[in-house]
């Protein structure tokens, strides 16, 4: 059985724009939202992928997109499509504002498709639906994977199913204000420590908290870390940050590049007895598709296919 992945997340019309959050030189209209995104990453990966979503009938050509991308899209409704303001300054950072539009309407429940082996969740749709999904795939020993971005509130925090995740990626800004949530210690750190360092103790709370969940850290241009649960024993791992062909130019789906690689990754070690090395080799190949993601600008549009970033690390 190959191994496929639903993943159950967003849909946006991405409006891009270059320059100084106060003033703009350009307004580029792109599809784009952390469900799709990260579809696909997987998708180009070289992996099987099926998306539930919704766009709105000014969106369908965003569901257009995505089956020419190679995700499954039977599972994308016509509602109002959500949007995100995204602005990109000179430096390649970004921020972003949603309107949530469609990927908050309520969805007729879908049968999970029977060779599923991984499901993918963020938060730019309903939490209650992530939970449903994920009490649903966790019962059919599915592999788990959310992206909490953004942040639920405290209270949902504290409340989540977390021992149904098999995988949770955060960055460190999430990473911060999870440990903070669920009421874990967080050391004082001298504004000299480096990000790694900074994360390190992070995780490490995070893994002893949820126990059997591998936890992932992002940390931009520093790198990624993580904190793997392998055979009972915890184990940290971290990479640094691929080197760019040129400076960055946009971020923005650098983020779910990183998730949609790593879980196409996670995919092909479906089956196996995989060790840290496994683990390891999936989360380099992640880290360079991330970045050669950033070189080029825009979200879904930039997100490498799987021979080219083969290639850059041949």
């Amino acid at each position: 059985m190959s191994a496929r992945c639903l993943v159950r997340g967003s849909t946006m019309k991405d409006f891009v724009r270059p320059g100084e959050t106060i003033s703009s030189d350009n307004l580029v209209k792109q599809p784009g939202g952390k469900g799709a995104n990260q579809a696909v990453a997987i998708a180009r990966a070289g992996a099987i992928v099926d998306l539930v979503a919704a766009v709105g009938q000014d969106g369908v050509w965003v569901r257009d997109e995505l089956k020419k991308a190679g995700v499954g899209v039977e599972g994308v409704s016509i509602e109002n499509t959500g949007r995100a303001i995204v602005q990109v300054n000179e430096l390649g950072e970004n921020s972003i504002i949603l309107f949530k539009g469609a990927n908050y309407a309520t969805l007729p429940e879908l049968a999970i498709h029977p060779d599923t082996t991984h499901l993918v969740l963020q938060n730019e749709i309903p939490l209650t639906a992530s939970i449903e999904y994920l009490g649903r795939a966790s019962s059919s020993k599915i592999s788990t994977v959310f992206n909490p971005s953004p942040m639920p509130r405290v209270a949902e925090l504290k409340a989540f199913p977390w021992h149904q995740l098999t995988w949770l990626i955060v960055n460190s800004g999430e990473a911060l204000d999870l440990c903070k949530a669920l009421g874990l210690h967080v050391p004082q750190v001298d504004a000299s420590v480096s990000a790694v360092d900074a994360a390190t103790p992070l995780l490490a709370r995070l893994s002893a908290y949820m126990r059997t969940t591998n936890v992932v850290c992002t940390l931009g241009s520093d790198g990624v870390l993580a904190q793997l649960t392998l055979t009972g024993e915890s184990v940290p791992v971290y990479l640094p940050a691929a080197k760019l062909h040129g400076a960055a130019r946009d971020t923005t789906g650098a983020g779910d590049c990183f998730t949609g690689y790593m879980v196409a990754g996670l995919m092909r070690l479906e089956g196996q007895k995989a060790t840290a090395a496994d683990y390891v080799s999936v989360l380099r190949r992640a880290v360079q598709a991330a970045g050669m993601c950033v070189e080029k600008p825009g979200a879904l549009t930039s997100i490498p296919l799987a021979a080219d970033v083969d290639a850059r690390l041949d």
